[in-house]
């Protein structure tokens, strides 16, 4: 007798940076928090076809297995088909995709669907082997060469805390969020994509400054005179500084001084802006309305930059509709991480 496909419901959030943003590239320190915005796939495992639709967009996926190349149409579905080439699941998988993340805005919506697709097509291995599995999908999928902070953000969170990860040994310990303490998502306005982006520029200069003055999380202010390129130079202050400031903005939220944290999110958002010049006059404005209002500690572009949010600390309330300045903006939670259910029906 043929056992019946077996339904299941994989789910990945979706992540926003607090702070630390282009330093896990760079083998740095980054705050990021998961939250409660994501992916949900649900379906039937069984056959020997990859059959999935999605409600945010109007072509499917419909392809046979094995799969061994992503680059496949719908667009879309390339994250999904990169994680079939990577994984080679034993069997077919046939479902939806929802998501209450929103696409361009830097909230890590292509990692949640790496990960729920690896869960819902059967992934067995570790929670750094899912991580590092969704980050070669991604490069697959899009040829961006990102770093960790996505994925391990998602896999490895935590309800009721961030995330400070350390990308040189990837330690990652977890930081209770301070009671009385609002993280609001604003969108700006402009979508982000990092295909077509500088990303991939940014990530080159920071390497180019490191093999000058050594891995830029261990460095300091003291040895960037020895990078002559002045662009270059800026780009690894802004990583150097950023690490320092994601200690800082730990200690802050450990301590609960969220004022001193805000800060520190705030200066952030200089450094993102000036010296490695990923932020936008869009973004800039909305970071300054938001930073003038009272309640509000401080305020950063999130993500990868280009376009996309801006995340802010504040008093419970003082940002009571986030949606009144772009029409899209979310006060979020610290979510836990990815998940696999079986249902026996």
């Amino acid at each position: 007798m043929t056992a019946s496909p077996t339904l299941g419901v994989a789910q990945a959030p979706g992540r926003v940076n607090l702070i630390g943003d282009h330093t896990d590239h760079a083998g740095g320190l980054a705050l990021p928090m998961a939250i409660d915005l994501g992916t949900t796939i649900e379906g039937r495992r069984g056959g020997d076809r990859l059959q999935l639709r999605s409600a945010q967009f109007p072509s499917a996926l419909s392809v046979s297995l094995p799969l061994r190349d992503a680059r496949i149409e719908p667009d879309w579905a390339r994250y999904v088909a990169a994680v079939a080439v990577e994984l080679q699941p034993q069997q077919g998988f046939t479902g939806t995709i929802t998501s209450t993340l929103p696409l361009g805005a830097g909230l890590s919506s292509s990692a949640s669907l790496e990960i729920a697709a690896a869960l819902a097509l059967g992934f067995t291995g570790s929670d750094m082997e899912l991580a590092l599995l969704a980050q070669r999908s991604e490069f697959a999928a899009v040829g961006v060469p990102c770093g960790l902070l996505d994925q391990l953000s998602c896999v490895f969170a935590r309800e009721g805390h961030a995330l400070c990860i350390d990308f040189g040994s990837l330690e990652i310990e977890t930081v209770p969020m301070p009671v009385g303490l609002d993280i609001v998502v604003v969108h700006s306005g402009v979508e982000r994509t990092l295909a077509g982006s500088a990303y991939a520029e940014r990530r080159a200069a920071c390497e180019r400054a490191a093999s000058i003055i050594g891995p830029l999380a261990t460095s300091s202010i003291e040895d960037l005179p020895a990078i002559a390129d002045p662009i270059i130079r800026r780009r690894a202050r802004h990583v150097i500084t950023e690490c320092s400031r994601v200690v800082e903005a730990t200690a802050a939220l450990r301590s609960g001084d969220v004022v001193s944290f805000g800060e520190h999110m705030t200066d952030s958002h200089r450094s993102l802006r000036d010296d490695f010049e990923v932020s936008t006059p869009e973004v800039d404005a909305l970071v300054e309305v938001l930073t003038a209002m009272p309640g509000v500690h401080g305020a950063r572009i999130t993500g990868a930059g280009f376009g996309g949010c801006v995340v802010a600390a504040c008093e419970p309330g003082a940002i009571a509709d986030p949606t009144t300045f772009s029409g899209r903006g979310w006060i979020v939670r610290a979510a836990g991480p990815a998940s696999m259910q079986l249902i026996d029906d």
